[in-house]
């Protein structure tokens, strides 16, 4: 039964008496989607042959067969003719095999000084580390998107809202520099995260190192990490990494869901703010007026989905004991499908931003309903020198008049206005217009037109 298993090229199979089930192989088996790892996992393995030959483990031939039969390995697997195998496992198994029948013994020699825990260890930083790099990346491009758009916009007034309701005005570049700051924030975390990451496991072999004579620091060199992992236990066994990402890609995700929400109330008729790109949007089967703003609608839905692989991995680790276990094979369908999430939707927002017709009529008409300018009238009461607790008394008492009478603060006299203080002047009305109210928020962090192309210039240098 032995000699039969050792055929299949199993990586235990002398110590097992029946083979594994073909229900338990499909079971465990995570070939079909670790498979998109190969990359790195021939990455980490060229740099663990390259210190294994230096520290004369194996031969220099040896090292030259596998650089050869690796490289072989890595055309196929990009022309796609690499055959995968449900009987191998995993990726690394696959790798291995091939390798093997491609060089011989050298191939076998490969593995000597790790593990598959030390490695996939390894791969799965190599990955992420190269998947921040690409959302880093995008994310500069969303921000160069929107600060486009902001550039266009800085005079653009429309309302600023609390809890929903009209709060300020402020102009429209204002509005999307927010979300330049979240996502300049996001760009932080994942470089942030990537410190983390760019530590090597690999030498940790099973969970307790090696008795050969490796050089990890060369490896992590090789391989561009900046440090190696100090715990041989921790290294195999920590996914702190991943889930750090993960949470740093729900955090983008956020704040896409939240820009989200707003284009679709302000694409919607009741508001007509913006309009979107048709690309970017769908009709209805049934209602042929329809313009339904799918991209935007979606993009919300999917950050539940990340959200979820960040509980997910969460819960994964909560009750492993050190060092590896198989629940940790786990990890990598949510790592996976988070970035896959989230880089399409970054790729696609960036493109979208360009598509985004502002309409600035309807953002002013909106601006003059709700007694936006209630708090400038307030303020310029405090500068006359009234306490601003009495001065918000006498406005609430202004609003409170106009909306009984259906106008404006702005469509009162002077006359009766001196009805609420006396302190008011003719200058007033120069307070009490949307261009005067937020050009008066004259500095950094500010709403005024010239604050918002100053801080569009320091996000472009920054960006440079």
């Amino acid at each position: 039964m032995t000699a039969q298993l050792s055929k299949k090229s199993e990586a235990w199979s002398a110590r097992f008496n029946e083979p594994v089930s073909d229900l338990v192989k499909r079971y465990t088996a995570s070939v079909f989607f670790d498979k998109r790892l190969a990359q790195v996992d021939i990455q980490g393995s060229l740099a663990h042959a390259e210190m294994l030959a230096h520290q004369n483990i194996i031969s220099q031939q040896d090292h030259a067969e596998i650089q050869r039969g690796m490289t072989q390995i890595l055309e196929e697997i990009k022309a796609g003719k690499f055959e995968w195998l449900l009987d191998l496992e995993d990726v690394h198994l696959n790798i291995e095999k091939r390798l093997t029948e491609l060089v011989g013994d050298a191939g076998k020699r490969l593995h000597t000084g790790r593990s598959r825990n030390d490695q996939v260890a390894t791969d799965i930083r190599l990955y992420v580390r190269s998947e921040i790099d690409n959302i880093v990346g995008l994310l500069r491009d969303l921000r160069l998107a929107l600060l486009d758009l902001a550039e266009q916009h800085a005079d653009t007034i429309l309302p600023g809202f609390t809890h929903m309701q009209v709060a300020q005005p402020i102009t429209f570049g204002h509005h999307v520099l927010a979300y330049v700051e979240m996502f300049g924030r996001d760009a932080e975390r994942m470089l942030d995260c990537r410190k983390r990451v760019n530590r090597l496991p690999l030498g940790a072999a099973a969970l307790a190192g090696t008795t050969f004579p490796i050089d990890r620091e060369r490896v992590a060199k090789t391989l561009g990490f900046d440090d190696v992992c100090h715990n041989s236990l921790d290294a195999v066994s920590d996914r702190d990494f991943a889930i750090e990402f993960c949470a740093a890609a729900a955090l983008i995700m956020t704040h896409v869901s939240r820009m989200s929400e707003e284009l679709v109330i302000w694409m919607s008729p009741r508001v007509g703010f913006i309009d979107i790109a048709d690309r970017f949007c769908t009709g209805s089967s049934i209602m042929p007026q329809k313009k339904n703003p799918d991209v935007p609608e979606l993009a919300r839905g999917k950050t539940g989905r990340v959200n979820g692989h960040l509980i997910a991995l969460l819960t994964l680790m909560k009750g492993q004991p050190l060092a590896y276990n198989k629940d940790n094979q786990e990890d990598k369908e949510p790592l996976f499908d988070t970035v896959d999430t989230v880089i399409d939707t970054l790729r696609i927002f960036a493109d979208m931003a360009s598509g985004i017709t502002v309409k600035p009529d309807a953002m002013r008409a909106a601006a003059l309903q709700g007694y936006a300018t209630a708090t400038d009238l307030a303020d310029y009461l405090v500068k006359k020198g009234l306490p601003f607790r009495d001065a918000h008394e006498a406005v609430a008492h202004a609003v409170r008049a106009c909306v009984d009478r259906g106008i404006d603060l702005s469509d009162l006299s002077l006359e009766e206005l001196h009805v609420f203080s006396k302190l008011i002047e003719a200058d007033i009305f120069q307070v009490l217009t949307l261009e005067g109210s937020v050009a008066a928020r004259d500095h950094v962090g500010g709403t005024a037109p010239n604050q918002v192309r100053a801080a569009i210039a320091r996000h472009r240098a920054q960006l440079a």
